[in-house]
């Protein structure tokens, strides 16, 4: 076989799906995997649905996810333009399309809408709209006389009424089709253009693409371009078809679901790193039990063979577990300069932030997790007295105010407000007091946090907190326990 070549043909309109996303995705590994070419074309036939600003989003997020295109519209690689609105300009489309009513296998029309809305029928309940080849039985008289006129016209697919229609996919295997069940699709619109199958075709033939890879909802049009490429006389590429992405609920992932795009979820705090691996696995398992990989490691191991069939759902819950692990594998410095931007947000007390990014970064799973974490350095909670009691630790309300009214003036004399100094201190406490370290740190660390859960323990945070609010939220503390 040739040097395999894939592309990733996206539409500029808006933010880059997850759905999109995997697919570049999975071009971009099938491609490295063998050695082969990963290649960027932009479709921009259907004008109605361009966003501003949508092909530098494409770019951007190619650029930030490592899937670097080896050509397209920056990057000639002799089967340029790269850009659909460009190939149309050079007329390319249309030529094709005259070539194919030459052979008879396409036919101009010239049906205005009153008499194409004439045309609906109802199959299985369903009002569908099936074209009745009328014009294909024009004269080349008649034909050319419309076209001399003006008379608006589409370029027509002519699929035969009879036999059937086989093509493979690499994943859902040979799907075979009724030829009565395929319409005489449009390959070029009234203004020009062509539509999105036809451009396909067309592109991926001259371009040299040999592997396929999108979406599992293109299968229905899948044999129209099994006949488009047989009637030009081209060989047919490699179909691999992607299963649907669904969310939690087994729909299917759509914009309103608030992360079904690549940049949703960076604002969410994602990484990079860890949505391009959770979204290599959907759809598609590796050998083995592991999950964490890093792009290079999924171009070795990544087998398009062993896709599924089945819906993949977007499991979010996996995919912040995943990011989490990959933020407890961050270098600190990295991990760091990403974390402030959030620290600085919530604490604005002159907090030592790095030693509180120490603190949260193997107990986060995104970056906004950081403000519940350390909401308590800037602000004591209303909290409940509840707090105090803990079991194992052996503590109550009680024993509770007892250790808070012996600390306060060894703490209020203390000067070295270290973790290192104030650990010392409360060990001496509790040598001389003959109980067990939590049934002190306990009491001590509800007091200065207000919290059940907290990333650090009572020295750590009263040095964050300093000696000044240590001994107020302490007394606090005190006030609370015996108002009880």
């Amino acid at each position: 076989m040739s040097k395999i070549k894939t592309r990733f043909a996206p539409s500029p309109t808006g933010r880059m799906h997850v759905g999109n996303l995997r697919t570049a995705l999975y071009a971009y590994l099938i491609a490295k995997h063998e050695g082969g070419d990963f290649m960027l074309r932009i479709e921009d036939t259907d004008q109605e649905r361009l966003v501003e600003g949508a092909v530098d989003i494409i770019y951007r997020t190619l650029e930030k996810t490592g899937l670097i295109h080896d050509e397209g519209p920056d990057k000639d690689g002799g089967v340029g333009p790269y850009v659909q609105s460009e190939r149309q300009a050079s007329g390319i489309y249309l030529e094709y399309a005259k070539m194919l009513i030459e052979k008879g296998e396409a036919y101009y029309c010239f049906c205005d809408k009153e008499r194409l809305a004439s045309l609906t029928c109802e199959v299985g309940g369903k009002e569908i709209n099936v074209y009745d080849k009328h014009c294909l039985h024009l004269s080349k008289e008649e034909v050319e006389a419309k076209l001399a006129a003006g008379v608006p016209y589409v370029i027509r697919q002519n699929t035969p009424n009879e036999g059937t229609t086989t093509f493979h996919d690499e994943i859902y295997g040979d799907i075979t089709v009724d030829n009565s069940e395929l319409d005489d699709m449009i390959l070029i619109k009234s203004d020009g253009f062509p539509t999105y199958n036809f451009a396909n075709v067309v592109d991926d033939h001259t371009m040299g693409i040999t592997h396929v890879v999108r979406g599992n909802e293109y299968l229905s049009s899948s044999p129209k371009y099994n006949r488009l490429y047989d009637a030009f006389g081209w060989e047919v590429p490699v179909y691999i078809h992607c299963p649907l992405i669904t969310d939690e609920e087994h729909h299917k992932l759509s914009k309103r679901c608030g992360h079904s795009s690549y940049e949703d979820l960076i604002e969410q705090g994602f990484l990079t790193e860890a949505i391009v691996n959770f979204v290599a696995l959907l759809g598609c398992s590796p050998e083995g039990d592991n999950e964490i990989f890093s792009l290079e490691e999924l171009v070795k191991v990544f087998d398009y063979r062993r896709m599924s069939k089945s819906p993949a759902v977007f499991d979010y819950t996996k995919l912040k577990w995943m990011n989490g692990e990959y933020i407890k594998a961050m270098d600190f410095d990295k991990f760091f300069e990403m974390a402030k931007p959030y620290l600085e947000k919530a604490l604005t007390k002159g907090q030592d932030l790095v030693k509180v990014a120490e603190m949260v970064k193997t107990r986060i799973e995104v970056f906004p997790d950081i403000y519940d974490l350390v909401d308590f350095f800037e602000t004591l909670p209303e909290y409940d007295i509840a707090m105090y009691t803990h079991k194992k630790m052996k503590t109550n309300a009680q024993t509770s105010l007892e250790v808070l009214k012996d600390l306060l003036p060894i703490l209020e004399a203390q000067e070295d407000y270290s973790n290192d100094a104030l650990y010392q201190t409360l060990l001496a406490y509790v040598a001389e007091k003959g109980v067990k370290n939590g049934y002190v740190l306990w009491p001590v660390r509800t007091a200065v946090s207000g919290k059940q859960m907290t990333p650090a323990g009572a020295t750590e945070i009263m040095e964050i907190i300093g000696k000044e609010e240590s001994i107020a939220r302490i007394r606090k503390g005190i006030e609370l326990l015996e108002n009880a």
